[in-house]
């Protein structure tokens, strides 16, 4: 049986739809990266914000369509969505066969091939280093999901409902899925979960991401690797995972550290607490501890009862942290979350100036930055063609994480061309905004699938 995929949503999605794939090509099933092949189609959704639901929803609709003209004759729907509306996408879309929740992962093989699947687990799913998984990144860097749930209760966060209470995988497994990870030629694993900081709470670890990483950075690849974390939580950062970072050459330095505001009432009806004042000495405190280190953190603009005062506090913490990243949301009001029932609600049109403000003092501040940064040589992942235009190639830094920071553009080589997948210096020669543009130098790297070509006019 052919089956096609739509994967919707964060990293944290793509493993779930990594690990439904993997269960079906372990039972003899095919894969097909055309919808009109498939016999049959799973849309895997998003249901964080109103613009990920409608994402979601036109997939669905794409899909019935292909159902119904192509040689489909299942329609599976599986994730955040179905979690929320599991009823209504049955009863509205009528090419849909079956629909998985969050926690129905391993049910993909029942709902695929036609079986009854009941309509909720017996227990919350968290996968191992034995559940079969097909990547769907490149070959040089993947994810990896070190905990499942969540057990904060942000006023204005659907996905505790969704997921589940937090819950971590075991050390061992962790260890044991990255070295396999590692010996299929992956160069770059990243960390993931709803909040990697509270890894091995649960399990009765204290500082159990930095004992975790520990063990990572040990593991003999025989290749340079790197290993970074993303969604940090503020006060769940402590000196051990901070000494850690610094000391470990493979780990990479970078935090992903979503704050999503600075007035102190507006994060106190996020049920978040803290303070402008509060994270300006951590990101001190970080910087001091972790020289070099690369900040992206995430905000949200127009949460009920933001009032001008707030924002303003907002634009002027941007400004005086000056973040190397940061991606702002605009709020978006889902009737399942506590922030529904706040009062004081803003409107959109001050919602999408208020986002488009934040954003142009970031832009900004990321100009100097890398203006700041030519004449530079820095480690970077040879990713390959450019998706911006073939006359240059790309490639990443340690403090570009892939798909949501910048990249570097490559227009120039010294030395053996470079090939995808392997690590090598970058001169910063220019910049844009958010990406560097400069020249890979000689250095060492394993063999890749593909050589670099410069293009006659791509130099500048």
């Amino acid at each position: 049986m052919k089956v096609g995929f739509v994967s919707l949503g964060c990293p944290k999605n793509l493993v779930d739809t990594e690990v439904m794939m993997g269960l079906l090509a372990s039972h003899g099933h095919q894969l097909t990266p055309t919808p009109d092949e498939a016999e049959v189609l799973v849309v895997n959704t998003c249901s964080f914000i109103g613009q990920a639901q409608q994402e979601s929803v036109d997939a669905i609709l794409e899909m019935a369509r292909h159902k119904k003209t192509g040689g489909a004759r299942r329609l599976v729907v599986a994730g955040c969505l179905v979690e929320r509306f599991r009823r209504e996408i049955l009863a509205q879309i009528p090419e849909v066969d079956a629909v998985l929740g969050t926690n129905q992962v391993e049910d993909i093989l029942a709902a695929c091939e036609g079986q009854s699947v009941a309509s909720s687990p017996e227990e919350p799913y968290l996968y191992h280093e034995l559940t079969p998984r097909l990547l769907a990144t490149p070959r040089h860097y993947a994810y990896l999901k070190i905990a499942e749930g969540c057990d904060h209760r942000c006023s204005f966060c659907i996905i505790p409902q969704f997921r589940g209470r937090f819950r971590s995988r075991r050390p061992d497994s962790v260890v044991a899925e990255a070295g396999a990870l590692f010996a299929r030629g992956v160069r770059e694993i990243n960390l993931i979960g709803q909040d990697t900081t509270s890894y091995g709470e649960d399990l009765g670890l204290p500082d159990g991401l930095a004992g975790l990483l520990g063990r990572l950075a040990r593991l003999e690849t025989g290749d340079q690797k790197w290993i970074r974390f993303l969604y940090a939580y503020p006060n769940r950062i402590t000196g051990r995972l901070l000494d850690t970072l610094a000391a470990e050459p493979s780990l990479v330095k970078y935090l992903d550290m979503p704050l999503q505001h600075s007035s102190a009432g507006v994060l106190k009806r996020m049920k978040r607490g803290g303070s402008g004042e509060v994270f300006l000495r951590l990101v001190e405190r970080i910087r001091r501890a972790v020289p070099g280190v690369a900040l992206r953190t995430s905000l949200i603009v127009g949460f009920p009862g933001e009032s001008e005062s707030d924002f303003k506090d907002l634009c002027q913490f941007v400004e005086a942290a000056r973040f190397d990243h940061l991606g702002v949301f605009a709020y978006s009001d889902e009737e399942t979350s506590r922030s529904y029932h706040l009062e004081r609600k803003v409107d959109r049109r001050t919602i999408y100036n208020r986002r488009r403000r934040i954003m142009a003092i970031q832009r900004s501040i990321s100009r100097a930055a890398n203006r700041a940064r030519r004449g530079e040589a820095i480690p970077v992942l040879v990713e390959g063609p450019s998706h911006e235009t073939d006359l240059l190639w790309q490639a990443r830094s340690q403090g570009q994480a892939p798909e949501i920071d910048g990249v570097c553009l490559v227009n120039d080589c010294q030395g053996r061309p470079p090939l995808p997948g392997e690590i090598r210096p970058f001169r910063v020669t220019g910049s844009h905004d958010y990406d560097l543009i400069g020249t890979i130098l000689e250095g060492e790297g394993p063999a890749g699938p593909e050589p670099f070509r410069i293009l006659p006019d791509a130099r500048s």
